[in-house]
């Protein structure tokens, strides 16, 4: 297909209009990055998000190596002079990879074969008999002209062995027997599990003896049977319901008229050919699917993670648990700066807890510590009853949080957080990692690589590759939507932003470090390498406080300037009054359409302008509800079914949410206790981060396990 077409096929499958899809796609030939068309391209889009943008790149991407496949195909075909017009035009109309495949399937160079060896002894005749005859008897007495023990024809039966050799692999390459099989497998394929060893304990005990429809199997249980037929726990098989249907079809297929030749021809090459391949195709293709699935639910929890509201202005002590090394602190200031770094033994086996009491007591009064970070990981719960007991015996009120440390300690142990701090070892760095993660996450969790953030489900068992991309896809999305602080913000941070890549994020830091802070949003076009193109990618998304022009802090890219400076004279306002009430009563009071074509601006970047002159330097995490702060803590014998808690969603998974409720584990909300309306799917409901009210509704002491409910229940229940 020519780009029209492409571009009305991408169009008509995403519901959206051919000049947004042309648009699109030609903003980014040109070479903007997403978050910039979807932020300050509106009006030649006609304001498509990120999410739209991403699928019109993904399927442009498709349709263009189709088509490039298609070439490739007709290519071969025709060289090997069996190209028809007829065949051209099925390729040529191929909507998808697999149809292309299937049609180039007869014409792809094979090993040897049974059909190409009876070929080779010049058995196709008789095929071709076999295929047009009604008659068995008939095929017989024509086999016996095909005898011929120089050609290793021995008998009657070696021709008709060869003949219905030739007729079974024709039948297993035509594309249109393939394509109705696979559907057949498809809609009545059942996926059957079973044990090597059924006397071996293991995690799969539930797939041991199991049986679920192909299409119906969701995409943990397909990751889940695949890793224990890796693991040669399991035996996996494919079983076809109705499968005495299919011979029927073949049959038909083969001959108007069929006979046992036929017959056997077709059962055959079911089993022998077509079968197995479209077993192998299937199970792909569930694989995939539940690839997909996880790699989507990773990267929504991901960005819900990276999404999470800072805690700004307070001075933290983080707390990385430990028991036989001791619990690592670190106190670090409003800023991040690291204050102090030490070790405490609160927990077993040491137990030295009034010694360590005292020094927490001293860095609390020292830096005046009104909130503590502690890191979810081993010895959590009993470093919180530790710190939960030391808080109620201080003067003035102190909270703490649980902090998701996941990947803390693969950053510790980074070459980045060796050039970070040097002095420290990796797990100091860690509590120092967590006090951080509190005060921003985002910046802090973009220091990490996005596989070790630990918020999906059988993320090894994915794509290494397409997952690394979907996740950088994410955090690069959450960055640009939050925005930068060009005179706070760390490499890891600034190599995020649209346009910018790891060079010239360093050289932004050491500009900055050289001649001081930035001052203007302008002065980054002399940062080297940082060219025309990449400012006006990245500008809008990098901020400058407290900077000489006010406009700077905010998410408005300086080429609407002249349009903020055209508002503010229309509003009879300077830009000092930018945050004043004042402006801020004049800009709700604007009619946008009408001031924008006084303006002649578009509507969609007047919007824009006007919300970030009315919150200029908001942060869109501030909008999102703040962690849960705890005072003391909650332990497994506390809970009685029908308590209702607050806890703090930490994963989505396909089956359910696992909520901290201030235990040593998380409680599982299943899929079916989240609502009393049919739910699709958790993430529907709720994301990582969010706090949600919950209720107990069972608890497994000798497995220290919870069950919750996010449907209210009673005492009495």
């Amino acid at each position: 297909m020519d780009a029209k077409e492409r571009l009305q096929t991408i169009a008509d499958e995403c519901n959206l209009e051919f000049a947004q899809v042309k648009s699109a796609v030609q903003l980014m030939e040109e070479g903007n990055t997403i978050p910039f068309i979807a932020r300050y391209r509106k009006e030649m889009t006609k304001e498509l998000d990120e999410e739209q943008l991403r699928l019109i790149e993904e399927r442009n991407k498709y349709l263009i190596q189709l088509d490039q496949r298609k070439e490739e195909v007709i290519r071969l075909i025709d060289e090997q002079g069996k190209l028809s017009e007829e065949l051209r035009g099925k390729i040529e109309a191929a909507v998808k990879l697999q149809t292309v495949e299937d049609l180039y399937r007869p014409y792809r160079p094979k090993r040897k074969t049974r059909a190409s060896k009876a070929r080779e002894r010049g058995l196709a005749p008789l095929a071709e008999v076999m295929r047009q005859s009604s008659d068995k008897h008939e095929v017989q007495a024509e086999a016996d002209n095909f005898i011929n023990p120089e050609k290793d024809v021995e008998t009657t039966e070696d021709a008709l062995q060869g003949a219905m050799d030739i007729l079974a692999e024709e039948l297993a390459d035509d594309p249109e027997v393939r394509k109705w099989v696979r559907t057949f497998h498809w809609k009545h394929g059942v996926l059957v599990t079973e044990a090597k060893d059924p006397e071996t304990q293991s995690v799969y005990e539930m797939y041991y003896d199991y049986r679920e429809p192909a299409q119906k199997m969701p995409s943990h249980r397909v990751l889940a049977v695949n890793r224990g037929e890796r693991e040669g726990i399991l035996k996996v098989r494919l079983e076809v319901e109705r499968e005495e249907e299919i011979y029927p079809f073949l049959e038909r297929k083969l001959s108007k008229r069929p006979h046992r030749y036929i017959e056997e021809t077709a059962e055959d090459a079911y089993k022998r050919l077509i079968a197995p391949s479209i077993e192998r195709e299937i199970r792909a293709t569930m694989t995939e699917n539940a690839e997909t699935q996880a790699i989507h639910i990773f990267s929504e929890n991901l960005r819900n993670l990276l999404l999470q509201p800072p805690i700004r202005g307070k001075k933290v002590l983080g707390v990385d648990p430990a028991y036989r090394t001791g619990c690592k602190l670190a106190v670090v200031d409003e800023t991040g700066k690291v204050l102090y770094v030490g070790v405490i033994y609160p927990t077993p086996p040491q137990s030295r807890v009034e010694e360590a009491k005292e020094t927490v007591r001293q860095l609390i009064e020292e830096h005046t510590i009104d909130m503590i970070a502690i890191g979810n990981g081993t010895a959590s719960r009993e470093t919180e009853s530790f710190i939960a007991e030391l808080i109620q015996e201080l003067d003035h009120k102190v909270y703490y949080t649980i902090v998701n440390e996941a990947g803390a300690s693969v950053y510790s142990a980074s070459k980045l957080a060796r050039e970070e701090f040097p002095d420290l070892d990796a797990a100091q760095r860690s509590a120092v990692s967590i006090a951080r993660r509190l005060q921003d996450p985002l910046a802090e969790l973009v220091k990490i690589e996005p596989k070790a953030v630990g918020v999906g489900q059988y993320q090894h068992d994915v794509s290494q590759k397409q997952l690394g991309e979907s996740l950088t896809t994410v955090v690069e999305s959450a960055v640009n939507h939050v925005g930068v602080d060009v005179n706070t913000a760390s490499v890891s941070l600034l190599q995020y932003v649209s346009g910018v890549n790891a060079s010239v994020a360093k050289n932004i830091i050491k500009k900055r470090e050289s001649e001081g802070r930035f001052t203007d949003r302008s002065q980054l076009k002399d940062v080297p390498r940082l060219g025309a193109k990449t400012y006006e990618q990245c500008i809008g998304f990098l901020r400058v406080t407290d900077g000489e022009n006010p406009l700077d802090k905010t998410p408005i890219h300086p080429e609407s300037y002249p349009v903020v400076t055209d508002l503010l004279t229309q509003l009879n306002c300077n830009p000092e009054a930018i945050g004043s009430k004042e402006l801020n009563e004049r800009l709700r009071q604007v009619n946008i359409q009408a001031m924008a074509e006084t303006l002649d601006s578009g509507e969609p970047t007047l919007r824009d302008i006007v919300d970030a002159l009315l919150r200029p330097g908001r942060d869109p995490r501030e909008e999102l509800p703040a962690p849960i702060l705890r005072s003391d803590v909650l332990q497994l014998e506390d809970l009685k079914k029908g308590m209702n808690l607050k806890g703090t969603v930490r994963n989505v998974v396909d089956f359910g949410v696992f909520v901290d409720i201030g235990l040593k584990n998380d409680g599982l909300v299943h899929i079916s206790k989240m609502s009393e309306r049919f739910v699709r799917h958790p993430m529907d409901i709720v994301g990582v981060g969010d706090v949600v009210d919950v209720w107990v509704l069972d608890v497994d002491h000798q497995r220290e396990r919870v069950a919750l409910s996010m449907i209210p229940i009673s005492f009495g229940e």
